[in-house]
C-alpha cells in the first residue's frame, strides 16, 4: 500500500532532512501542501528553485547574494573600516535584522589558507577594527587567536561581541561557559 504514496514519501523524506524539521512535522507539512494548500506548496517549490539558481556567495565577505557582490559590500557609506567576522552568510541576516551595525563582514566558512589570505587583503585596504562575532566556544577563541596572530603587522583592534547570561534566564539555565564569561567581564555599576 505504501508503494502508492511513494512520491508523498519522497516529499516527506526530503522535508525530513531540512535542519530541526523531523519525521512528524515532515509529514504534516508534506500533507498540508499536498492536501490542503496546493498553490502553496507550488510557491514553495518555485520559490527554492529560483533562490537555489540565483543566491551565490558575495565575492568580496562571502555573503549571500544575487550579484558578485552584496547589497554590503557595494554600499559604500557603509563604514569600510569595521569588519565583523561571522561564521556563516546565516548570521550577517541575523546582525543586519536589528540595523545596529554599519560595518562590513566576512564570513569566515574556514580557515583555509585562501580566505586567510582574502582577509588579509580587505584588513589591508583601511580596516580599523575587526568584531569577532562568533558563537562562544573554545574552538572559536582559537580561531580568534588565530586570526589576530595573522592579522598581527596591521594597526587593527580587535574585539569581541559581548558574552554572558541572557537577560530574563535564570542562573540555573546558564551553561558553564556562559556564567564564567559573566563573571569574567563583569562590570561596574
Amino acid at each position: 500500500m505504501n508503494n502508492s504514496l511513494e512520491k508523498f514519501n519522497r516529499l516527506v523524506d526530503a522535508l525530513g532532512e531540512l535542519p530541526t524539521i523531523g519525521k512528524k512535522s515532515a509529514t504534516r507539512l508534506a500533507y498540508y501542501m499536498i492536501m490542503n494548500d496546493t498553490y502553496t506548496g507550488m510557491k514553495i517549490s518555485h520559490a527554492i528553485e529560483d533562490a537555489i539558481g540565483s543566491l551565490k556567495k558575495c565575492r568580496e565577505c562571502g555573503g549571500m547574494s544575487e550579484d558578485e557582490l552584496c547589497h554590503i559590500c557595494s554600499d559604500e557609506s557603509r563604514n569600510s573600516s569595521f569588519l565583523c567576522i561571522v561564521e556563516n552568510a546565516k548570521d550577517i541576516l541575523l546582525l543586519e535584522e536589528n540595523g545596529l551595525f554599519d560595518g562590513k563582514y566576512f564570513v569566515l566558512d574556514s580557515l583555509e589558507e585562501l580566505s586567510i589570505e582574502h582577509l588579509e587583503d580587505i584588513a589591508k585596504n583601511g580596516v580599523h577594527e575587526v568584531l569577532f562575532a562568533l558563537t562562544p566556544s573554545i574552538s572559536n577563541d582559537a580561531v580568534i587567536l588565530y586570526i589576530e596572530d595573522k592579522l598581527s603587522s596591521y594597526e587593527i583592534n580587535f574585539s569581541k561581541i559581548a558574552q554572558g547570561v541572557p537577560t530574563g534566564v535564570s542562573l540555573e539555565n546558564i551553561d558553564l561557559l556562559s556564567l564564567t564569561r559573566a563573571l569574567e567581564d563583569r562590570v561596574s555599576v
